[in-house]
């Protein structure tokens, strides 16, 4: 039988025309690309392959930078915090950050664009008040109360683009020239950009896609004195701020930004804050005029008869896919990194382009492809977390990057995507358009909403962090469960109600976070919406430190429906005599060991009404409790593994008083699942472990059978009824 291809693109470099068409011919591969620091040869330009070529629109274009240095990017960032010991105070506002990549701007006037504050009242010093020295970048603050702490809020010039340094680092680039990102709101700039595009692509006649890296301003990563990171927020804005960006938004908007709506007391407006109107404002603002300007460059590319296709990473500053502006770029396609389910579902699901790639991992950069590793184990992992996902809702390709030369000196890990690639194109054939079965339709509750889709709880993408594992582990979970997930902000329940084909809300988080609420808890509306929608036979889960917001008695603003509450130590002195764990419950009932990850301290059930499902150390970390005609369910939180996703899809089902329903197209052995297909009668039944498995399998009328599967084996099977 002839070996499928295609939908699969290929990393290459130079000099490697012959080992780029072996792995071609292994891994399917109909699409070749070069990577960040990789260029292709004319001859493999030539083979029968779709051509991607990397487009950088603001760096990478040093000659034109260099020559208009005023046009460079910008950011705003915030000193140390310095005690005032006199009345007087020196603040040395460059301390703690890398010059190389960043430096003061002293073109645009200080006394108009910056701002010190006394971060122990939290007001701002009148101007006349301090002065820069800008031979040793520091400011004098000449009326300081001892005592009191000062930052300095600063607008800088980005000198070196944070993606290329991390690849400088990472790969021992030497003296490599550090790329130079400009501004293309700035004129030059911004003439630069297009008439360069064209000339371009005049001059790479080979090349199909152009895959743009991504467009004009990097996600916020600053880097620390030594070289190292120093803050990352995937989502940030700060890097398209600029004073040219400032006067802009006050001549559109009414009202002029302040640099404290920016810098945030240092936090910078990350994901997890709660973002104030003024930044919500400018988030709109920049994803218009990204949009905009994005939208001329797609067209040129159009007009030359190639595709464009935008990578969901570094530059990616408002372009966010499930924006309101991301449909009028035109793009052709999306691709992006990814580390897991939840990460694939963010791709797969991106409306409004002709198809969706995933890159996979692990990259061909040296720090995985080491003598002595097995990089087999990475991209092991990644394949069968993202599988699940891919099983909802498949991307339209797959793909690696990085130097294809590093990963051909592993032939276990050749061997094993040749593995991968044949079975993507078996699951792409078989479901793409093909809805699956849901039993549910779960809304996942927060400030952002839609608008952050699939990316909840993130803060570099999908890297590991100790204060977000617990709740990531929801997404991930859903990512791949036979499961409906929306994704509503408080103002959309608060204008709108909840939808009415959400059988359960999830809010989960941190107390203070975007994605618990905070003081959105004490919105009347908000509060007595979800309680009459749980009352009258609504699912809520809440998850950590939910609708937590001490106020009026509760800490949880919804304490009454989920029947348990948290101790702050201002009800000491009341007995808390609940403390009985029921013998058994639905929701536990595949469960032989709790993991809460962090979990959460101090939880107490409110009355004998609460079921408590988990009890120790003398708290509550698992409870349920009924409201009504509906249900509410309480997790100290989620990380995610094969265990804890089947007890969210119970604590699911019981949430929703569906529970007779939980056991359509099911598989017992939690390590396994069924993904379903009604309307063309298959279902897919796969073992998610890396050991041989047996199961009860469930079809969606009750029958059952038992089924053995191989390691990470993935079955199809023809049934005859509909459910």
């Amino acid at each position: 039988m002839k070996k499928k291809i295609g939908r699969v693109t290929l990393p290459s470099e130079e000099n490697f025309l012959k080992e780029t068409k072996e792995l071609m011919e292994r891994w399917g591969a109909d699409a070749i690309r070069d990577s960040d620091g990789t260029k292709l040869d004319d001859d493999i330009k030539q083979l029968d392959a779709k051509i991607y070529t990397t487009y950088f629109v603001a760096r990478g274009h040093n000659e034109f930078a260099e020559s208009h240095m005023d046009e460079c990017q910008q950011l705003y960032l915030m000193s140390l915090f310095n005690t005032a010991l006199t009345d007087t105070l020196e603040v040395h506002f460059m301390k703690g950050y890398f010059e190389e990549q960043l430096r003061p701007d002293y073109i645009h006037d200080p006394k108009k664009y910056w701002e010190v504050i006394d971060r122990t009242t939290g007001e701002v010093l009148d101007t006349n008040d301090w002065e820069v020295s800008k031979k040793d970048n520091r400011v004098l603050i000449t009326k300081a109360i001892p005592w009191h702490e000062y930052t300095v809020s600063f607008l800088v010039y980005a000198i070196w683009d944070p993606t290329q340094m991390y690849n400088h680092i990472t790969n021992n680039w030497g003296d490599k020239p550090h790329d130079i990102p400009f501004d293309v709101r700035q004129p030059y700039s911004n003439e630069y950009m297009k008439t360069y595009l064209n000339q371009w692509l005049t001059e790479n006649p080979d090349t199909d896609v152009v895959r743009f890296t991504t467009f004009f301003y990097h996600f916020t990563l600053v880097f620390n004195n030594l070289g190292k990171e120093k803050f990352v927020d995937w989502f940030g804005y700060g890097a398209s701020v600029s004073v040219a960006a400032l006067d802009a938004f006050e001549q559109e908007k009414g009202y002029r930004l302040r640099p404290e709506d920016i810098v945030d007391q240092g936090y910078y407006n990350t994901a997890f804050r709660i973002p104030t109107q003024a930044y919500l404002d400018y988030i709109d603002f920049v994803q218009q005029f990204v949009a905009k300007e994005a939208k001329e460059l797609v067209d040129i590319v159009h007009e030359s008869g190639k595709e464009a296709m935008m990578f969901l990473g570094d530059n990616w500053i408002g372009t966010e896919p499930y924006g309101k502006y991301f449909e009028s770029i035109g793009l052709d396609a999306v691709v992006g990194s990814v580390g897991g389910g939840a990460t694939l579902r963010m791709i797969a699901d991106i409306p409004h382009v002709r198809y969706t790639e995933g890159r996979f991992l692990p990259y061909f950069f040296p720090d995985t492809f080491y003598e002595g590793n097995n990089p087999v184990i990475e991209a092991n992992e990644n394949w069968v977390t993202a599988r699940r996902a891919l099983l909802r809702n498949p991307v339209d390709r797959i793909g690696y990057g990085g130097y294809l030369s590093l990963a051909y000196q592993f032939p276990d890990f050749v061997a094993y995507i040749e593995k991968v690639t044949g079975e993507f194109r078996e699951i792409y054939d078989i479901i793409k358009g093909v809805t699956p079965y849901s039993g549910l339709k779960v809304a996942i509750l927060n400030s952002w909403g839609g608008l952050r889709t699939w990316q909840t709880h993130m803060v570099a993408h999908a890297l590991w962090y100790k204060q977000i594992y617990s709740y990531l582990g929801v997404l991930e979970s859903l990512s791949g469960a036979a499961v409906d997930v929306t994704f509503i902000s408080f103002d959309d329940v608060i204008n709108d109600g909840v939808p009415v084909d959400v059988d359960v809300i999830i809010n989960a988080g941190d107390a203070g976070t975007a994605f618990s609420g905070g003081e959105y808890w004490t919105n009347e509306k908000l509060v007595t919406t979800i309680r009459a929608w749980i009352h009258n036979g609504g699912g809520f889960i809440g998850i950590g430190e939910p609708t937590a917001y001490q106020h009026e008695g509760h800490y949880f603003q919804l304490a009454t429906a989920l029947g348990i509450d948290k101790e702050l130590g201002f009800s000491l002195s009341t007995d808390k005599y609940f403390v009985t764990p029921v013998e058994e419950h639905f929701i536990s009932a595949d469960s032989t060991q709790f993991n809460f990850g962090e979990g959460m301290k101090n939880i107490f059930a409110l009355s004998e009404e609460t079921e408590i499902i988990e009890y120790s150390n003398g708290e509550v970390h698992l409870s349920s409790h009924s409201f009504g005609k509906g249900r509410a369910v309480y997790i100290a939180g989620l990380p995610y593994n094969e265990e804890n996703t089947r007890l969210l899809m119970r604590a699911l089902y019981y949430a929703a008083n569906k529970e007779e329903e939980f056991h359509k197209w099911h598989a017992s052995n939690i390590y396994c699942e069924v993904h379903a297909y009604p309307s063309i009668r298959k279902m897919a039944i796969v073992n998610n472990s890396m050991k041989e498995q047996t199961t009860v399998v469930f079809d969606g009328e009750g029958n059952s059978k038992e089924v053995t599967l191989e390691p990470s084996e993935i079955r199809w099977e023809d049934f005859s009824n509909e459910s």
